[in-house]
């Protein structure tokens, strides 16, 4: 192992330059030379490729985004454009290549893995919907900016005496919505792995209206609803003004907290040694404070499931 390539690679996540940081300064440290991948899979076949030294990742550890920057890429799914990114790789002298991205791209890097080029997978995704490992880089930072947003809209909600629905990302996987909305004190939280009743919000919210509570936040994942639905069913319902405030992409920005810099940084140096001692086709992830690494198809297969007493926990907070 002589030289080590790095690419960030689908949607973007605040923590990534964390990461590429690490895998640029511990393989210099280890005596390797490193190639930065630009645009992610699409750059890599393209050739978009660059030497990175120690200057090339200074002052960018709390900075959100990607340095290399970030691409969609059908080519690559297939099998032509695996051979062809294989091909490029050891044209540029690369011996192996570090992934950070989410489900997507850690497929990506599972079948340069099967095709028998040593890779490394690091879980870069503010959804946080890999179950193989705790968290993933960008979830903390997505979730503080969730929190942060509920914080802005209680207090106009409280003024004008309205249910605000907050729209958050999360297609498949609701813990951005449940992480934030324990930590925000929503009144309900509606994700898309547990099958929620608007009828019961509409319920809890009389409820609150009949004791004097005027004002709620109710927080739904993108995958697990419609927010202007839910406006409309709870207008149909009940007296009380409500607004939907839809977040987007607003959660993928941002200055990473130091919980996903540490992360990242934990991650990246990991990926690099486990290249460094042979390894491959392995993804590293986090549990219980330890950082672990996985076989990348095993990884892949597991099922993410929602926490389970974390929801329960939000049920009996908002009574």
């Amino acid at each position: 192992m002589k030289r080590i390539g790095v690419l960030t690679s689908g949607g973007d996540s605040p923590g990534m330059n964390a990461a590429i940081r690490a895998v640029v300064r511990v393989s210099i440290y280890n005596g390797l030379k490193v190639s930065g991948i630009k645009r992610g899979y699409e750059g890599l076949l393209k050739g978009d490729i660059v030497d990175m030294d120690i200057s090339s990742v200074g002052d960018i550890i709390h900075r959100g985004g990607t340095k290399l920057g970030t691409a969609r890429c059908e080519e690559f799914k297939t099998d032509e454009g695996i051979d062809k990114a294989i091909e490029i790789l050891r044209l540029f002298g690369i011996d192996g290549l570090v992934v950070i991205g989410g489900n997507g791209s850690l497929t990506g890097a599972k079948r340069l893995a099967e095709k028998g080029f040593p890779t490394i997978g690091i879980p870069g995704t503010i959804d946080n919907d890999l179950a193989y490992t705790d968290y993933s880089i960008g979830f903390d930072t997505a979730v503080n900016t969730v929190v942060n947003a509920i914080s802005n809209l209680r207090d106009t909600s409280s003024s004008h005496g309205r249910v605000n629905i907050v729209e958050v990302m999360g297609r498949d996987c609701g813990d951005i919505a449940l992480y934030a909305g324990l930590a925000g004190g929503a009144e309900s939280i509606i994700v898309p792995e547990i099958e929620s009743s608007y009828d019961e919000i509409c319920r809890k919210l009389i409820s609150g209206k009949n004791r004097g509570k005027l004002h709620s936040i109710i927080i739904l994942a993108e995958g697990a609803g419609d927010a202007y639905g839910l406006q409309n069913h709870i207008l149909s319902k009940i007296d009380i003004e409500s607004r939907v405030s839809i977040l987007g992409h607003l959660q993928r920005g941002g200055i990473p907290t130091a919980l996903d810099r540490m992360l990242a940084s934990r991650f990246g140096a990991k990926a690099v040694e486990l290249l460094i001692e042979g390894k491959e086709g392995r993804t590293v992830g986090i549990k219980g404070n330890e950082i672990i690494d996985v076989d990348i198809y095993e990884a892949l297969a597991m099922e993410k499931e929602i926490n389970k007493d974390l929801y329960d926990l939000t049920g009996m907070l908002a009574i």
